[in-house]
């Protein structure tokens, strides 16, 4: 199988953990205290999700989007 190329997002909570998703697999998401651990974490994760999801099959990325919504302050 060739390398596949996939899409991170990274996010930090109010706890300091950071939250790491894949969304080219549906559910395929994990934390760690550092970047480099939420990493590990979710490249495994990603191997699970390719057991029960073949590559041609994965959901379709199409990319980031900025929103300008009113605060409450």
């Amino acid at each position: 199988m060739k390398n596949l190329h996939l899409p991170i997002i990274i996010e930090q909570d109010e706890d300091g953990f950071y939250i790491i998703c894949c969304p080219m697999f549906k559910g395929c998401h994990t934390y760690g205290e550092t970047v480099e651990e939420a990493m590990a974490n979710i490249e495994e994760v990603i191997q699970m999700c390719l057991e029960e999801t073949p590559p041609e099959e994965l959901n379709r990325f199409i990319g980031f989007r900025e929103l300008e919504v009113a605060g409450n302050a």
